[in-house]
Formats: structure tokens, sequence, C-alpha cells
């Protein structure tokens, strides 16, 4: 409002790696006064009492105890994105710290970034690029041939907002739909999409041409797919991974692609990211990588920046958080 001081918030820095965007800065600033990390560290003792929430934008700033500590009157964190797991939920809560994500802005970019790389993978477009633009192509091979979509059977592991989003997509490529999830999803929603429930996921592995990962990284699903699993899945199998890496026992995904365990791998993340570049899943060829861009489209990362204002804006006036995380 006019003639009140906007509401301090903290960010990692404008613009570089790991920044805020220079393009969402305006519009923010309309709303916030935006302290970088460095102007706070610089002024530590003016402006500890005046932040009150935290602008989390990639996963910066890193929230640890020491600056909690340093923080007295900080209400909210705002994180971007929908994951959590590079958070500490048990020391924010210890603070009375709120915390709000951006589920739902993210989940139909994701699952379009679910089907391109199944169907990038299915229809072997990287090495069909490769050979189109080589300088060594004399013709091109009668005999290299991908997979169709239509007909095959995914399975999805995670039947959340993105999960079903996939299977709403994966239904008009004609294809098979199974899924594992902590709860089944009501009969009405199953049938929209023509999915069946497969209470273990043995059955879903043993049965899916393509196995899709779409849950959050919790205790329960760290390393939930790892050698058992991968010898579960047809040899003519793909496994996408959309979640997080390491949803995923990636030496045990190494050895599976290079002895013909499951036939190939698409995967938008990884752990680390990036991978150090000796890494061995970055020389196979029935391998695809992305540098983890499921939700990275302009209008996504808009919209992101606008819920996470309005969950600021709602923690620190007391009203309903959207999007609050209960700790």
């Amino acid at each position: 409002m006019e003639g009140q001081e906007l509401p301090y918030v903290l960010i990692d820095c404008i613009g570089g790696k790991h920044g805020v965007y220079e393009d969402h800065v305006e519009f923010l600033e309309k709303h916030f006064h935006l302290i970088t990390m460095k102007e706070y560290l610089e002024n530590k003792k003016f402006l500890t009492e005046k932040i009150r929430a935290i602008y989390m934008w990639y996963h910066k700033p890193v929230i640890n105890e020491e600056l909690l500590q340093s923080l007295p009157n900080l209400k909210i964190v705002a994180n971007s994105g929908v994951g959590i797991d590079h958070l500490d939920l048990k020391l924010l809560s210890s603070y009375g710290v709120k915390l709000a994500n951006t589920p739902f802005t993210v989940s139909t970019d994701t699952a379009d970034m679910g089907m391109a790389l199944m169907l990038a993978s299915s229809r072997r477009l990287v090495e069909g690029y490769q050979m189109a633009v080589s300088p060594d192509t004399e013709y091109f091979p009668a005999d290299w041939l991908g997979d169709e979509l239509s007909g095959a059977t995914l399975g999805i592991v995670g039947m959340g907002t993105i999960g079903y989003k996939v299977a709403e997509r994966a239904k008009a490529f004609e294809m098979k739909i199974l899924y594992h999830n902590r709860n089944q999803r009501n009969k009405e929603e199953e049938s929209a999409v023509g999915a069946i429930y497969c209470k273990k996921i043995d059955d879903l592995l043993q049965q899916s041409d393509f196995v899709l990962l779409s849950v959050n990284l919790t205790p329960q699903t760290h390393k939930l797919i790892g050698k058992r699993e991968l010898e579960l899945m047809k040899p003519t199998a793909t496994l996408i991974n959309i979640s997080r890496g390491l949803v995923v026992d990636q030496d045990a995904l190494v050895e599976a692609l290079q002895n013909k365990v499951i036939k190939a791998a698409a995967l938008d993340v990884t752990y680390p990211e990036p991978l150090p570049r000796d890494h061995p899943l970055l020389k196979l060829k029935n391998v695809i990588i992305t540098p983890h861009i499921g939700s990275a489209t302009k209008k996504t990362r808009r919209l992101m920046m606008e819920n996470m204002i309005e969950s600021i804006q709602a923690g620190l006036t007391g009203l309903p958080i959207p999007n609050e995380v209960i700790l």
C-alpha cells in the first residue's frame, strides 16, 4: 500500500547461475524490498530484524541454522518448484517458520517433458540428429529403427498431479497405462485415463515397456529403483526419470544399461547435477540426459514467481498460505 514500507525479503542474488531472473525483478519490487545475501552480510546489524521472508530460487539462498538464528522475525520461506528435499523441514518447524512451494505450476510442463523424453528415447531422436548432421554420413540406413508408443505399456511410479498429467497425455498416444502409488486413485480418475492400479511396484516393473518415475524424494523413495528393480524390468524396457536423481541407484543403472538388463534410459534428473564430465552415464549411447528442465518454460517460471509472491504475502498477513507445506 502507498506510504507503507514494503516487506523485506531475502534473496540469494539477481541474475547469474542461480539468481532471481532479471526480468522478474521489477515485478517483485512492486511487492517487496529485495535484499541480496551480499547486502545482508554487509549490513547485518540493520537488516537482521527487518527480513521477514526468504524467496528461495533454484535452492538459493541456502537455509541453515546459522541463517535462521540471525533472522528473528522470519515468518515464511517460499520455495520455487515442488521439490523440498534440499530443505531441513524439522529445522524450519523448530523456528516457527512456515514453508510454501509451487507444485501446481510445474505439473503441466514436467508432464510434457516426460512425454518428450519418452518419444526422444523410443524414436532415437538424439542418435538420429547426430547421424543426420554428421560429415561422415553418406546414406540413411533402412534398418535404423525405433519403437512406437502406441500400444506400448507405460508404468507410472507416482500418480500425483504430474503423474496423472502424463497419463492423460499417454492416453492420447493409445498407450496402456499402469500405475503404482501410495494411494489408489478413485475409479472415475482411473477410468478417465484408462489406468490400472498396481499395488506392488514389482508387478508394474515386470509388465511395462516404459517406466516413468514421478515421485517426491523422501527417505522411502531414496534409491527406489535399484539393481533388483531394474532386473525385474523387461530387457526391452526404458526407464524415464522426471523426479529426482536420488530416486535411482545410478551405479546400478549404469550396470543395467551396459549389460542390456534394460534397453535405455531418459533422464531429466541425475545426482549430482551436472554429472562429473567423466561419468559413465555420459558415455552410453542408450541414454538421453537433459539438464533438469522439466519446468523450464518462461510461462511456468513467471507463474512460479507469482505463486511465491502470493504465499509470502499471505504468510506475512496471517492469511491461509497457498500451497503451504505442512511441517
